[in-house]
């Protein structure tokens, strides 16, 4: 059995009230659908960073081997860092 969604004056007591309690308990998940949303690009925040010449130098080359721009290539070197970082266990 669920539990009935109050009614909320404003977006900011609903927010209060969703930040304390389980969904769960308000959906019946057995009626629950997966989606997927292809086109959904995560938001993006630019930022500047000190590369030395040489090393800047180097990944535009090795971008162009792999015919990519050379931030989409700087990115995906950070996101497989990330990535093992936090999937290799401690000793």
């Amino acid at each position: 059995m669920t539990k009935k969604i109050p009614k909320f004056k404003n977006e900011i007591e609903e927010g209060e009230f969703w930040s304390t309690q389980d969904v769960t308990d308000y959906f019946d998940t057995t009626e629950l659908e997966s989606v997927s949303f292809p086109k959904l690009k995560p938001s993006t925040k630019t930022i500047s960073i000190r590369l030395p010449e040489m090393m800047l130098d180097s990944i535009k080359i090795l971008a162009n081997k792999r015919d990519v721009p050379y931030q989409s290539l700087i990115k995906t070197y950070l996101q497989e860092k990330i990535d093992r970082e936090f999937h290799t266990k401690p000793a």
